[in-house]
């Protein structure tokens, strides 16, 4: 009997996992060759919007994650002094596309998708370079911990700062940074009531959302020069920035310890990659299409990746599918964030002056920004598992 086709997935986060997941569903012999000791995720939360939801249904865990998330949109946008300048709600989601956007720890979307592999698939503390992307006459080659692997596909999810695509596309410029900084927080706040929000004042923002495990997810983001950190540390920074915004945010950060709060540049891929794959290799996620956090697509994006991937015939086929849709969406990504993050005083005035007045308009412009990206579909079916051979 033939043995199964082998796919190396370099890259072990939620992009990794899902397209490990979804190529095992389809029968490949797979393994995850991480760098980091564990795969523990770097980040608070994740937002999963209604396409991701789907995508996830094709490896049989949406409604699990469902279950385990909280439903975003009962809430809206909001000024530093507490106005609502929008509002929006869960049932509204729902009704526009179909179901809500959720939220859970990025630990327990990573949890679930490692358990759809077999025992010993994952390898930490893997640093993997991709030796040679082969061609439809050999196949790819991996090297790892001193060894070559060969594998008749490789995955690249290896993040923003992608070796794989590095060694794929020389030429092309890389991330270039988005002119601001973002803090991340997921902790305890007992006696906290309030409705999810995000605020945007002078090129700042904030989001404040509960959690179903009872925890608050918080964020933030400011223009700041590129690396730069805080005297003392982010506790402190976020407090000058944020501390006299409205309720609950002085309440999130007083339930904040310093070691609590994480803080990360954005960088995005400005320059679209002229494909996402070359030889039997292909990208995913970040490693593809890294783009601002403004519309939380990033890790959406990377599930949509993983199961276009593993159901496609052959590699431009997936680059076909994939390279205009995240192109798109990361372009909307890097808009949002120049309105969101706008710092002159009169940009601002008649920014919110125009959000209050298209919410009292229509749908809330919150969901608006979702037309085109939440209502997608996978054309495949929950539970497919004929083989492909990409």
């Amino acid at each position: 009997m033939p043995q199964p086709a082998r796919a190396i997935v370099i890259g072990g986060g939620i992009g990794g996992l899902t397209a490990a997941a979804a190529l095992h569903g389809r029968g490949r012999d797979v393994t995850v060759l991480e760098r980091a000791p564990s795969l523990e995720p770097v980040g608070a939360a994740i937002s999963l919007a209604p396409n991701a939801l789907r995508a996830l249904d094709v490896l049989g865990i949406g409604d699990e994650i469902r279950d385990l998330a909280a439903w975003e949109g009962d809430g809206g946008l909001r000024t530093p002094g507490g106005r609502w300048l929008s509002r929006s709600s869960a049932e509204a989601a729902a009704a526009r596309f179909g179901e809500p956007l959720v939220l859970l720890p990025r630990a327990t979307l990573v949890d679930r998708l490692a358990a759809l592999l077999p025992p010993g698939t994952v390898r930490t503390a893997a640093a993997a370079t991709l030796a040679d992307p082969g061609d439809s006459r050999r196949p790819a080659r991996v090297s790892v911990g001193g060894q070559e692997l060969e594998a008749q596909l490789v995955v690249g999810a290896d993040g923003i700062n992608s070796r794989v695509r590095r060694a794929l596309f020389p030429l092309h410029p890389g991330p270039v940074y988005a002119g601001f900084t973002t803090w991340r927080v997921l902790v305890p706040v007992p006696g906290a009531e309030f409705a999810s929000h995000e605020t945007w004042g002078r090129g700042r923002i904030w989001g404040t959302h509960p959690l179903k495990d009872g925890r608050v997810y918080a964020y933030a983001a400011a223009m700041t020069p590129a690396g730069e950190r805080a005297p003392d540390d982010e506790k402190a920074e976020l407090l000058r920035r944020f501390g006299d915004w409205h309720d609950p945010v002085p309440a999130v950060l007083a339930a904040a310890r310093p070691e609590d709060v994480l803080r990360h540049d954005v960088h995005h891929i400005a320059t679209p990659l002229p494909a996402h794959h070359l030889g039997r290799v292909a990208l995913i996620g970040d490693a593809a299409h890294a783009m601002p956090p403004t519309l939380g697509q990033g890790g959406n994006q990377a599930i949509e990746d993983a199961i276009v991937l593993a159901h496609r015939d052959d590699l431009a086929a997936y680059t076909a599918a994939r390279l205009p849709r995240t192109t798109a969406i990361a372009r909307r990504a890097v808009r949002v964030a120049r309105l969101n993050m706008a710092g002159n005083p009169a940009a601002v005035a008649v920014r919110d002056i125009a959000v209050a007045a298209l919410s009292k308009a229509g749908p809330a412009l919150f969901l608006r920004g979702f037309d085109g990206i939440a209502d997608w579909r996978p054309p495949y079916a929950a539970g497919e598992t004929t083989a492909g051979r990409p």
